[in-house]
């Protein structure tokens, strides 16, 4: 599909926005990933989630098939915890990390980019002053 004059100039503009960024565009093909680190969870969880969400299914179908709403419903919870069981990482991986999570504002020495700093001072402005 072709692009109309108009937003051909658009994109040109932001092009040239983009590169003259130069924090902007080292990040953007720097080697660091663009997404969050998927949680590692063990093949252990994977295969258990898994079988409980086969079996919440399956618990769906006769509660479907004997016309039982509480076994249909059953089935849905179950089925539920077996594919959040599958998603999470094992309780030993978060105990490795620290043992009281803190949350705790970014600091701006890190050697964040002059629009971050920008939007964190426009965010800061709109709620008062306050981070939290």
């Amino acid at each position: 599909m072709a692009l109309s004059e108009r937003e051909q100039e658009l994109l040109a503009q932001l092009e040239k926005q983009l590169n003259d960024d130069p924090a902007f565009a080292s990040t953007m093909t720097g080697s660091q990933p663009l997404v969050a680190p998927a949680v590692a969870s063990s093949p252990r969880n994977l295969v258990i989630g898994a079988l409980i969400a086969v079996v919440g299914l399956g618990l769906i179908i006769a509660g479907v098939s004997t016309k039982l709403i509480l076994l249909g419903v059953l089935g849905f919870v179950v089925a539920a915890a077996g594919v959040y069981f599958a998603t999470t990482a094992p309780k030993n991986a978060k105990a490795a990390g620290s043992a009281a999570p803190s949350r705790q504002a970014p600091s701006k020495s890190k050697g964040n980019s002059r629009f971050m700093q920008n939007l964190e001072n426009k965010w800061d402005e709109r709620q008062g002053g306050s981070r939290f």
